[in-house]
């Protein structure tokens, strides 16, 4: 994971790739965006039943290889209509990585230490992520098609390294084929109403923040009038908090609370850090501010979404709970470019930045209520 997301480039420069290089209107660059997200629906969709059928190992070893190929035939696209196409074949087979993934840190980890393993996970994807976007926004401004090379390639060498050091033929704790238990109905994942309820309350908060890495970096550039390189170093920020601190506080907060409380408040302050621009002065720490508030709304909210849904399911199952969220965030990716651009284009950004600290609160009263129809459930069971 570290490796693959240290070439993590293509998706947070998209829109200032497309707008700059390719003199596209902020409008079509979402709608580009967009089409990433429908792209990842389907890899999601597709990526969970495969790892409950195929099992994990396999699916992220085809999910890297060939989104590591489309990466690179990406960059080779000139027309909006190529662009459009390869876009959504690449979403739908790199997304597919995603539920196997998980199911993989789920089969890894044990019940104990699964908030603290997907937390690891997610270090080496902030790690990489900080490196990543600190080196894209340096080559941003020299070369942009040089960021869907690199990009590829570390799909392609993460793939090896995921052969070299998992493959069950050299590793035991790698299961050759999906772990059934006998005995034991799956329940689906889409007949799970709390479950569903979760699901979309969780679109609700990652379109607000995916504005961080789609509309946010064009209001930075046109608003603020930030440089690239800037840019990428207050994105290399976030990844480098994650990278320090997020270890630390979630293995002083799991199991102190309901790990929908922490959501609520991690939704919450993620609000508040984009509504922020419309009452404070300021560009450089103004933006580095905010970044540093949704960083810790992210630290709060995200890994402890990933053990709600883990608790939910088995390992019968597992595909298409991942699956199921993995299509949350997509389905956020389809709206939040799109929309949030037409809404930054119509009304400007002191709207946007209104609506998106507005959903969020109503986003974080949602989980308050879905903790506490757990928690009448839990007693009357």
């Amino acid at each position: 994971m570290l490796v693959n997301r240290m070439g993590t480039m293509v998706l947070p420069f998209m829109t200032l790739y497309l707008t700059e290089s390719k003199d596209y209107s902020v409008g079509k660059a979402g709608l580009v965006v967009s089409i990433f997200g429908i792209g990842s629906i389907c890899g999601g969709f597709i990526g969970g039943k495969l790892t409950d059928k195929f099992g994990f190992y396999y699916l992220q070893l085809f999910a890297l290889l060939g989104g590591g190929t489309l990466f690179i035939a990406l960059g080779q696209m000139t027309s909006l209509s190529s662009i459009c196409i390869t876009t959504f074949f690449l979403s739908m087979v790199n997304e597919s990585f995603r539920p196997a993934n998980a199911a993989a840190i789920a089969h890894y980890s044990k019940e104990e230490n699964r908030t603290r393993s997907y937390s690891l996970n997610r270090l080496a994807i902030n790690l990489g992520w900080a490196a990543g976007g600190a080196l894209g926004g340096f080559i941003a401004s020299k070369n942009y098609e040089l960021l869907f090379w690199i990009d590829g390639l570390t799909n392609i060498i993460a793939a090896t390294l995921l052969w070299l050091l998992l493959a069950p033929s050299k590793n035991k704790a790698t299961a050759a084929k999906p772990v059934k238990q006998e005995g034991v109905i799956a329940n689906s994942a889409y007949k799970d109403k709390p479950y569903l309820a979760f699901i979309v309350l969780t679109i609700v908060f990652s379109y607000s923040f995916f504005q961080l890495f789609t509309t946010m970096p064009v209001f930075y550039r046109k608003e603020l009038h930030l440089t690239e390189f800037y840019i990428g170093l207050i994105m290399a920020f976030n990844g480098i908090l994650i990278a320090l601190f997020e270890m630390v506080i979630v293995h002083n907060l799991e199991g102190k609370r309901h790990v929908l409380q922490y959501i609520m408040w991690g939704v919450a302050l993620t609000g508040v850090s984009f509504a922020m621009f419309n009452v404070f002065p300021g560009a450089e720490v103004l933006a580095i501010a905010s970044m540093f508030l949704c960083t810790i709304g992210e630290v709060l909210a995200m890994p402890f979404m990933n053990t709600f849904w883990i608790s939910r399911s088995t390992a019968a199952n597992r595909g298409q709970y991942a699956g199921l969220y993995t299509i949350c965030w997509s389905t956020a990716q389809v709206l939040g470019p799109s929309s949030g651009a037409y809404i930054a284009e119509q009304w400007g950004f002191n709207t946007l930045w209104w609506f998106i600290g507005g959903i969020c609160f109503i986003a974080a009263i949602g989980y308050k209520m879905l903790y506490n129809h757990l928690n009448k459930q839990a007693a009357i069971a």
